[in-house]
Order: C-alpha cells, then sequence, then structure tokens
C-alpha cells in the first residue's frame, strides 16, 4: 500500500466521521439544525465517493461486470454532494428582507438556487451518457485520469465533471470568503477560512486536471508523466477534503463542551429519574430505559430530555408530598444536615411509605428552592442524585419511623 493509497483511507474515514458526528442534529434537531439537512449530505456524499477511491473499493468496482463502475458511483455520488453545499449555500446566504438594497451576495446565492438542481440533473445526465458510449471502457482502468490521458472520449466526460465540480468550487470560495471576513467569532472564522482554502485548492484541481486532459489529447504524455500528475493532483485533492472536514466542524466544536456537560448530566441524573418514573409509569412520555439506551435516543436532544428529566422528577416528588408526613423532612434534615443528601433521604424515604401502601393525603412540607434557574435546578438534582445513590433503604426507614412517631402515622 503506498502513502497515497493510505492517505485515502484516513481522508474516507474523516469524512465518514464527520457525517456521523452530524447526523443526528441533521435529522432529528430543530429548525435550525433541519436546514443544515443539506450540509450533512454533502458530507454524506463526499463520504461515498471517498470510499469508492480507495484501493480496495475502487478495484472491486472496476473489475465488476461495468468496467470502471467506480468512476461514475464516485462522480455521482460527489454531483449530488455538490448539489447539497449549494442548497445550504443558498439557504444560509440567500435569506434577506425584500425592503432596501440586496447584498450581492445574497442575489448571488438567489441566482445559483436558480441554476444548481438543473445543472446537477443535466451533468448527471450527460456524465452516463457519455460514460457509456465515448468513454473508453474496453479495460479496467486503476487511475482513471492517467489511463486515459489522450483519449477524447474519457477527456469529454471528465471535462463536464470538472467544469460542473469547479463552478461549484469557485462558488463556494466566493460565499465563504465574504462570510470569513464578516465572522464574528474566532473559531468560526478559522472554519471558514479553512473551508475557503479548500475551495481554492477544489478550482485549481479541477482546471490543471481539465488542462492536462485536452493538452493530453493533442499531444500524449508518456505513462510515466501522466500517473505523476494523476498522483499530484489526488494528493492535493486529499489536501482539500481534509481542510474542508476540519474546517467544517472547528464552528461546531463550540458545541462540544456543551453537549460534553449535558451528556454527564444525563449520566447523573439517570439513576434518580428511573427510579421515580418506574413508581409513576404513566408520568413520562416514554417508559424509562436503561441509561444507555436513553443516552443514544437520537429523537429528542439532550438538552430537552435533561429539562424534560429534571421536571418529571419535579413533579414525581410533588406527587410523593401526599404520602409521606410534615416531620419527615425535618427528620432527614436532622439525619444528613442542609444539602443534597437532606432531599436524597426524604425521597428515598417517601419512596419506601408510598410502596409500602401508605394512603395519599394532604401534601407535605418539602425543603425550600434552591435554584433560581434551569441550569442551577439540574446542577442540584444532580447532586441530589449522587446522595441518593449512597442512601440504603435501612437508613431511610429509620428516618421515615421517626418522622412517623411524631407525625400522622405511616406504615414501616
Amino acid at each position: 500500500m503506498t502513502p497515497l493509497d493510505l492517505a485515502g483511507y484516513l481522508i474516507a474515514g474523516l469524512m465518514t466521521a464527520v457525517a456521523l458526528w452530524r447526523m443526528p442534529a441533521a435529522l432529528w434537531g430543530d429548525e435550525e439544525d433541519r436546514r443544515r439537512r443539506a450540509l450533512w449530505g454533502c458530507y454524506a456524499g463526499f463520504a461515498v465517493a471517498l470510499w469508492t477511491k480507495t484501493r480496495i473499493v475502487r478495484v472491486g468496482l472496476n473489475d465488476s461486470p461495468v468496467t470502471d463502475l467506480s468512476v461514475l458511483i464516485k462522480h455521482y455520488t460527489a454531483t449530488i454532494a455538490i448539489l447539497a453545499i449549494l442548497s445550504y449555500i443558498v439557504a444560509i446566504y440567500g435569506q434577506y428582507a425584500d425592503e432596501g438594497d440586496i447584498p450581492r451576495h445574497v442575489r448571488f446565492a438567489r441566482l445559483i438556487q436558480q441554476v444548481a438542481a438543473k445543472a446537477s440533473v443535466a451533468t448527471l445526465a450527460l456524465l452516463t451518457v457519455l460514460f457509456f458510449t465515448v468513454v473508453d471502457r474496453s479495460v479496467p482502468s486503476d487511475r482513471f485520469v492517467a489511463d486515459h490521458a489522450g483519449q477524447w472520449g474519457a477527456t469529454l466526460y471528465m471535462s463536464v465533471f470538472y467544469l460542473y465540480l469547479g463552478a461549484a468550487s469557485a462558488v463556494c470560495a466566493y460565499q465563504w470568503a465574504l462570510a470569513t471576513a464578516s465572522a464574528g467569532t474566532r473559531h468560526l472564522r478559522v472554519g471558514l477560512g479553512m473551508m475557503t482554502f479548500a475551495m481554492f485548492i477544489g478550482v485549481g484541481y479541477t482546471v490543471s486536471r481539465t488542462l492536462f486532459l485536452w493538452v493530453s489529447v493533442i499531444d500524449r504524455p508518456s505513462e510515466s508523466f501522466a500517473l505523476d500528475f494523476d498522483e499530484i493532483t489526488e494528493a492535493a485533492q486529499i489536501v482539500l477534503f481534509a481542510f474542508f472536514a476540519v474546517g467544517a466542524s472547528v464552528p461546531a466544536l463550540s458545541n462540544v463542551r456543551r453537549r460534553a456537560k449535558l451528556w454527564r448530566a444525563q449520566v447523573r441524573l439517570h439513576g434518580l429519574w428511573y427510579e421515580l418514573m418506574t413508581a409513576f409509569p404513566d408520568q413520562p412520555f416514554e417508559p424509562p430505559a436503561p441509561l444507555l439506551r436513553e443516552l443514544t435516543r437520537f429523537d429528542t436532544p439532550a438538552d430537552l430530555r435533561v429539562d424534560r428529566w429534571a421536571a418529571d422528577i419535579a413533579d414525581a416528588v410533588e406527587k410523593l408530598r401526599h404520602y409521606v408526613p410534615d416531620a419527615l423532612f425535618p427528620a432527614a434534615e436532622e439525619a444528613a444536615g442542609a444539602g443534597p443528601l437532606a432531599d436524597a433521604y426524604w425521597i428515598r424515604a417517601a419512596l419506601l411509605a408510598r410502596d409500602a401502601g401508605a394512603s395519599a393525603g394532604d401534601a407535605a412540607a418539602v425543603g425550600t428552592q434552591h435554584a433560581t434557574d434551569q441550569d442551577g435546578e439540574v446542577a442540584w438534582l444532580a447532586r441530589v442524585a449522587a446522595a441518593y445513590r449512597t442512601v440504603t433503604p435501612e437508613r431511610a426507614r429509620q428516618i421515615l419511623e421517626s418522622s412517623s412517631a411524631t407525625g400522622k402515622e405511616q406504615p414501616a
């Protein structure tokens, strides 16, 4: 395996990782995330295209009953990926109020919107016709451009694809260069700058390869020169996709810390939430599931799930107040002192009372509110959940019995 082959596998894996990472937000996120579905389609399309360029996949497809099939699949998926990224650019930069002068980049984006889909369909149709009619596929190729240098049919076929690819690269470079200059945050500016640089490489890649192919028709190059040129430009394309994948991920990395915080909150709250929802199964929207299953639910954003769990816990505590005496919370505070352990004692003892068959009555007194906003409430509940894991049923039963002696009678 050559270094270029190894780099091909690495960049295909990187693009696949980016596509998988961004998939949940694109498919199941809010309205803003759904608008980024087009960008995710670009990642996914290019990931497939890059895998068709890897040696094992390339050779396997090219030796199939449809000779050089990897080339056609690669160009199909790349064309779809390009349409997706053009759609994303239109969605991001084509929105503007109709009143007053419309900025140039907005007018340009709207023009792209009018021609992108038609150009993509025309490109796919023309590529298909040329591939099966004028391209010489009598012998499977390994490096398509190098192997077909000097052949007018392959030159025409590749020129159609490079025209589409080069035009799209120029559009992206133009829009992202403008966006880079006006970006308000550093991470966004860095990410857009890397993507702009990648698109400039893309323009150079398509222009150089198109010129090489047409010059080769007039003056056919040696086999070694053609292969060297193919490998050099192929290496440039790998650099292109590396900058594109990393640049597209840099702005999203600003949310990694927040997502990690939400993930930790779910891990910390799950034990307490699961026991309370098991006690009150009609309360949650869905039956409570083990932690791993909850963490892999992609139909609900993590922040909404954490907020929902906090509300579920609060509602369950409110229901438990009807099964315990007023003296339970002072008894819990006396046993644990002020803090999350007192709440944990109270919840464990209240669950024991309910499970033992205590009849519902008036709501008992509980502790004061410990937070003024949602983040503060989640943080407090996480501390309560951590303390709850340390409370044994025996200790909670002792506290319940001591409170029953001074309050309304409850079964032990």
